[in-house]
């Protein structure tokens, strides 16, 4: 085990010892962010509470040219792990611990290089990423700053991840007329009814985009997470209400297709609300969104980082993109191994982590 390896591995160890799960949304300034300041020695530090557990803490040496960005919150464990989560166990092969994988492992790697090296750096680690609440980042954004591209650290088994999927959360409610089941009905008198409708028409629509690519990715991936209403097999529904979310590729429109997932059916919905909106990676148009896959593209090809497949899921660079940052998610650790009970992160991806990202800050690139 090389010596970067070994530094990652003990601040990993430090860093997963501290609950940052998040709900229950209860992360403050202390702890975690004590534990940092007092590790990144040398570096100008920040640290600022939006509240609901969103903390960042921003650390600044000379003058970089990227930011390197990490969450530190944690999905909640489950009661399928077999050991405490909290306490990391270091095997042949792997380090397992609660947000080993997602995303502890990266930042107690940049941590690591920021100690083992001399040159410019930048790191932002945040704590509500889980949340589906952006205020870190938002909060973040308000000041504008002066940065080539911002590289976003989640599960990517080392490579550069230049695109993915948006993804939006929607709550809605359909409203009907109680009443006695044994009678005929119109189509507007049963919520159910009409939810029901309604979610035949959403698949309908979703399949009907199967055809749609963009960066290696295909079609809309679309969910209906739950369904309420009712009162019993023999009473007509008055009301119903539908949570649903969907992950457009960066091509799709999100507002014509809410507008579209609202108007599928008569009658319509009587409230339709988004709860979570996550844009696409890259922002923008068809023509502005490849112009940017391309700039980001270009930023990984100079610091010798090997470009992957887009993904599935969402990160926060899309909001840094949004903002008109060139952005692209680079990390240690397999997706699939996230928010897994045991979770873990295999060894040789974090010392491949550390090390490209010190010859990064040492060659003076970053």
């Amino acid at each position: 085990m090389n010596k970067l390896l070994d530094d990652t591995l003990t601040h990993l160890r430090a860093l997963v010892g501290f609950d940052t799960r998040n709900p229950p949304r209860t992360i403050g300034t202390g702890g975690i962010f004590d534990y940092l300041t007092s590790v990144l020695p040398g570096f100008e530090v920040q640290v600022v509470d939006f509240g609901a557990g969103a903390v960042n803490l921003y650390a600044v040496r000379g003058k970089p040219k990227y930011l390197f960005n990490v969450h530190l919150d944690t999905v909640p464990d489950s009661p399928h792990w077999t050991a405490s989560p909290f306490e990391l166990r270091v095997g042949a092969d792997r380090a397992v611990g609660l947000g080993s994988c997602d995303i502890k492992g990266a930042a107690a790697a940049l941590v690591a290089v920021a100690n083992a090296s001399q040159g410019d750096m930048a790191l932002l680690l945040s704590t509500d990423e889980e949340a589906n609440d952006a205020r870190c980042i938002e909060g973040f954004l308000k000041t504008p700053r002066d940065y080539a591209a911002i590289i976003v650290a989640e599960p990517t088994k080392g490579e550069a991840v230049l695109a993915h999927r948006g993804i939006h959360s929607v709550q809605m409610s359909f409203s009907g007329r109680a009443g006695h089941a044994s009678g005929d009905q119109k189509p507007s008198d049963s919520a159910l009814h009409q939810a029901i409708r309604w979610g035949a028409a959403a698949l309908d629509f979703v399949q009907a985009q199967s055809h749609e690519r963009f960066g290696g990715l295909t079609g809309l991936r679309f969910n209906i997470g739950k369904v309420e209403g009712g009162i019993k097999a023999n009473v007509i529904a008055p009301t119903a209400d539908i949570r649903f979310g969907f992950r457009p590729l960066p091509t799709m429109n999100p507002d014509q297709m809410l507008e579209t997932f609202r108007t599928l059916v008569e009658p319509a919905p009587v409230t339709f609300g988004e709860t979570f909106r996550g844009d696409s990676l890259p922002a923008g148009d068809t023509a502005s969104a490849e112009t940017r896959r391309l700039a980001a593209r270009d930023i990984a090809d100079e610091l010798e980082i090997p470009v992957g497949n887009a993904v599935d899921f969402w990160t926060e660079a899309a909001l840094f993109s949004a903002a008109g940052y060139t952005s692209f998610v680079y990390g240690p650790g397999d997706i699939a191994q996230a928010h897994t009970a045991d979770e873990w992160v295999a060894l040789d991806q974090l010392q491949h982590y550390a090390q490209t990202i010190y010859r990064i800050v040492e060659s003076g690139n970053a």
